[in-house]
C-alpha cells in the first residue's frame, strides 16, 4: 500500500507547529530546548515502513524499558525556528531496538543529524512519567524566560517556589496542583541530569532546571505547552509584582483550598497551611 506523505501526520505538525511557537515566544533560542513524543505502531503506519530502517544511531543510555517504541525528536544543535521549513533535515522518526543502547532511524534527521543530546534525559523522563500515568507521551524542555529569571531571585525550595506561582495566577494550582520540583545545578546531556529529573518526575510533571530552564511533561502536546505556559505567566506576574513595590495582597492558602475543592483537586501535602 502505497503511504501517504509524512508531512500530513498529526504528529509531526504538531511538532512543527510547537516548535514555532516556542521559537516565537523566545523560549528556544538558537539551538536550546528539545521535545520527544512517544507514538504508537498504529499512528506512523499510513507514513512509515517500520521495516524501512535508514540508519542505526547508538546511544549513551540503556532504554532497554522502551524498546520497540517508536518517538518523534527533535534533532541534536537544530534551531527551531528552521523546523516548519525543514522538518525531515531537523526532526526524526525513531525506534529503540531491543537491546536498548540503539536508535533505529525511519524518518528524518537527513544529512547525518542525530536525536537532541538530551535524549537520554527525555527517555529517563519517559519510564518515570509512564509508571506513574500511561497516557503521558510528551516531554519537552525549554528555556522559559521568567522561570528561568526566578531561579536566580528565589529561594529554591521546592514548597516556597510552588507557593509563590499558586498565588500570583488563580489558575496555577488547578493546572498544576503537584507543585514543581526543582534539581540542583548540573551539567546538561549527562546521564546524571536525567536521572535526577527522572526521579522528580514520578512527583510532579514540571522539573525546574535552576539556571537553565524547565523540563514538563503531559499526555499531549496542548497539555504539555499549556503547563509550561501557566507556571511561566506565574512567574512573568511575580516578575512584575516585585518591580511594582511590596506585595499588599495575595491568594490565601484558605482561598486556595477552596479553589482545589472547587476544581476537585489535590495540592501537594504540606504545601498549604491550612
Amino acid at each position: 500500500m502505497k503511504k501517504i506523505d509524512i508531512l500530513q501526520a498529526n504528529f509531526v505538525q504538531e511538532m512543527m507547529e510547537t516548535t514555532a511557537n516556542l521559537y516565537r515566544l523566545g523560549w528556544d533560542e538558537r539551538n536550546g530546548g528539545n521535545i520527544s513524543y512517544l507514538l504508537t505502531e498504529e499512528e506512523i503506519l499510513p507514513f512509515i515502513d517500520p521495516q524501512s530502517v535508514l540508519r542505526e544511531i547508538p546511544m549513551i543510555f540503556d532504554a532497554t524499558a522502551l524498546a520497540g517504541k517508536y518517538f518523534i525528536v527533535t534533532g541534536s544543535g537544530k534551531y527551531f525556528k528552521n523546523v516548519a521549513a525543514h522538518p525531515a533535515e531537523n526532526l526524526g522518526v525513531i525506534r529503540v531496538k531491543e537491546d536498548g543502547q540503539t536508535l533505529e532511524l525511519l524518518w528524518g534527521l537527513e544529512n547525518g543529524a542525530v536525536p537532541t543530546s538530551e535524549l537520554p534525559s527525555h527517555f529517563m523522563s519517559h519510564i518515570a512519567r509512564l509508571s506513574v500515568d500511561p497516557e503521558n507521551r510528551i516531554i519537552m524542555h525549554n528555556h522559559a524566560s521568567h522561570l528561568l529569571a526566578l531561579s536566580f531571585t528565589h529561594e529554591l525550595d521546592e514548597r516556597s517556589f510552588t507557593r509563590t506561582l499558586w498565588q500570583m495566577c488563580t489558575e496555577c494550582l488547578v493546572v498544576f496542583p503537584e507543585g514543581v520540583s526543582i534539581i540542583p545545578w548540573m551539567v546538561p546531556g549527562t546521564n546524571e541530569i536525567g536521572e535526577a529529573t527522572a526521579a522528580k518526575m514520578k512527583e510532579t510533571r514540571l522539573v525546574l532546571w535552576p539556571q537553565h530552564g524547565i523540563y514538563g511533561a503531559g499526555k499531549d502536546m496542548d497539555e504539555v505547552f499549556g503547563l509550561i505556559e501557566t507556571a511561566e505567566k506565574a512567574a512573568e506576574v511575580y516578575t512584575y509584582v516585585k518591580a511594582q513595590g511590596p506585595i499588599l495582597q495575595t491568594i490565601t492558602d484558605e482561598n486556595l483550598k477552596k479553589l482545589a475543592d472547587a476544581f476537585k483537586v489535590t495540592p501537594r501535602a504540606g504545601y498549604l497551611e491550612v
